[in-house]
């Protein structure tokens, strides 16, 4: 049962499979090595980000004893320790109150405490609850610290040259980031020793580009673990959590388990955003990052940052965000703010280009209703018709824009970039979204157009002269880097619709949206954006731009 504002409310919802395996006893065989009290949440109304604050910094093979006062959760804890790979151990019950144990991932035996296995269950009745009996209090939503709603004066940038060369914005990150980034969101790793890798990362990212002759350069979105979700580590009373923590929410928990497990991606790796609180920017979203890659690149700088749409229905979870906002265009409304802030901190900082991603706009037009919850990795809110949804895109991405010059701003859209086969990814040319296009108040439109998935080119031609075509011409997901002839002759469709002036050009989206899952390697990317820029030089000296 939905009401058309987002995933089901728990209390709506068919009942989780029970876990016919759970140890009732009467007390814990194993001490915790850490312990809260859930009081009377329950797992569609915020526990499971009590749950995720404390597990996330603990240790794998660690004890975690949840209390909790609602009955529910021994019906819903172990759905949730199937998705995520914990294992609850035991469970004890005395009265109306519930203590369970679990282990972060699989339990090995808790040093020296680990009773034989045929002494188990004598241990078990024995042992006394140990380890630190820590109550602590249910989260107090905090007030957002907001930035004043003076925004800063726009400062001036380079201009983007016609037929200037540049990606989308991420790009492939190594081994060794990926791991920082994980210890970052875990709590494990410091915030200044997480910043110092990463800047090592994007000098890589930066001089990668640089040879390759781009005229645009981007940090390569490596200080995040996606293109949209890492908003949630940074704005105020918003948290990321896998998104397997999220099957209490929908309204059939056995069709979301196989929808995770269809993606290619690892559900458990790929974080969502979650709004328990009123939303505030005391800190920047890319701010820092984007001074950063001006200090090391004299190159016009391109900022990516996800749409207020996206965010808005990724964000908008019934029995999570309706405890500070009663309705998801209330939530929007706060979207729109940070996301105006930040926009224009970005241009006061000398950005030349600031990028708005809205993928999940083909997903209104090309998806039924009810189907790819899991679009782009990231759980969907419910939706209404196409064209209110649309409407309603165009009035926020409109709002955010306001008052910033077109040039310097820009949407990109694409049909799913999380894995290699394009048979997974949405399909369909741009016809429905036309009326968007026309109406939108950026400057430019990073468009994936190289997939004959994306359909002809032709459709655009009608699209208002004001607009700049940032023309996909090579496909990131290809480990066959496209022959020059082929980008060229991409690119003169494109110059013959819409006039040398008018185009930009760009691989078709990003070439790690997901920080686990690239779909392609940095050396390949490199090789892809060099043959954009060869082409590209030679059509500037035939077109005289």
């Amino acid at each position: 049962m939905q009401d058309g504002r987002g995933l089901t409310n728990r209390a709506v919802r068919p009942v989780i499979e029970k876990w016919t395996m759970m140890n009732y006893t009467d007390r814990h065989a194993w001490p915790a090595d850490v312990s809260f009290d859930g009081g009377t949440l329950d797992c569609g109304s915020g526990l499971l980000l009590l749950i995720r604050k404390h597990i996330d910094p603990m240790q794998a093979g660690e004890l975690l004893e949840i209390k909790s006062q609602e009955s529910s959760v021994e019906e819903d804890l172990p759905a949730w320790c199937r998705m995520t790979k914990n294992e609850l151990l035991s469970c004890v019950r005395q009265g109306d109150e519930w203590s369970f144990l679990l282990s972060k991932g699989p339990f090995a035996g808790a040093p020296g405490q680990n009773p034989p296995a045929e002494n188990a269950d004598a241990a078990r009745n024995a042992a006394k609850i140990g380890g630190p009996r820590i109550a602590m209090p249910l989260p107090r939503t905090p007030q957002p610290v907001l930035i004043p709603d003076l925004l800063p004066q726009v400062a001036p940038a380079p201009a983007i040259r016609p037929l200037s060369v540049m990606g989308i914005g991420s790009w492939p990150r190594p081994r060794w980031l990926l791991t920082a980034i994980h210890e970052h969101v875990a709590g494990r790793c410091t915030e200044s020793a997480f910043q110092e890798t990463a800047d090592d990362a994007v000098r890589l990212c930066v001089a990668a580009q640089e040879r390759a002759g781009v005229d645009v350069v981007t940090d390569g979105e490596q200080r995040r673990d996606s293109y949209a979700s890492f908003v949630g580590g940074i704005l105020d009373n918003c948290q990321l959590i896998p998104v397997t923590d999220l099957l209490p929410y929908v309204d059939d928990p056995a069709e979301f388990e196989r929808e995770l497990r269809a993606l290619d991606v690892p559900a458990e790796t790929v974080r969502h955003p979650a709004v328990f609180g009123p939303l505030g920017r005391s800190r920047a979203l890319a701010v820092d990052a984007a001074r950063f890659v001006q200090s090391i690149s004299r190159k016009p700088v391109k900022v990516a940052l996800p749409g207020p749409y996206l965010l808005t229905r990724t964000m908008w979870m019934e029995c999570i965000s309706d405890r500070a906002y009663a309705t998801r265009e209330a939530l929007a409304d706060d979207i729109v703010r940070v996301l105006r802030e930040e926009l224009f901190a970005l241009l006061a900082a000398g950005v030349a280009l600031v990028q708005f991603d809205e993928p999940v706009l083909t997903e209104v037009v090309f998806n039924p209703p009810r189907q790819n919850r899991t679009f782009m990795c990231g759980a969907l809110g419910a939706k209404r018709d196409p064209q209110t949804e649309l409407a309603f895109a165009l009035q926020l991405l409109n709002r955010v824009v306001t008052d910033a010059p077109p040039e310097r701003t820009a949407l990109h859209i694409c049909r799913g970039n999380w894995s290699r086969d394009e048979t997974v990814a949405l399909a369909g040319n741009y016809a429905p979204l036309l009326p968007y296009l026309r109406e939108v108040a950026v400057g430019t439109l990073m468009l994936e157009l190289c997939t004959p998935r994306a359909g002809e080119l032709e459709v655009l031609k009608e699209l208002p002269d004001r607009l700049r075509i940032g023309m996909g011409v090579v496909n990131p997901k290809s480990s066959d880097v496209e022959p020059d002839d082929a980008i060229r002759a991409r690119a003169e469709r494109s110059i013959g619709l819409f006039g040398p002036q008018r185009v930009l050009l760009n691989p078709d989206c990003g070439f790690a949206t997901f920080a686990d899952n690239p779909v392609n390697v940095a050396e390949i990317a490199e090789q892809k954006l060099a043959a954009i820029a060869r082409v590209a030089a030679g059509l500037r000296e035939k077109h005289g731009v």
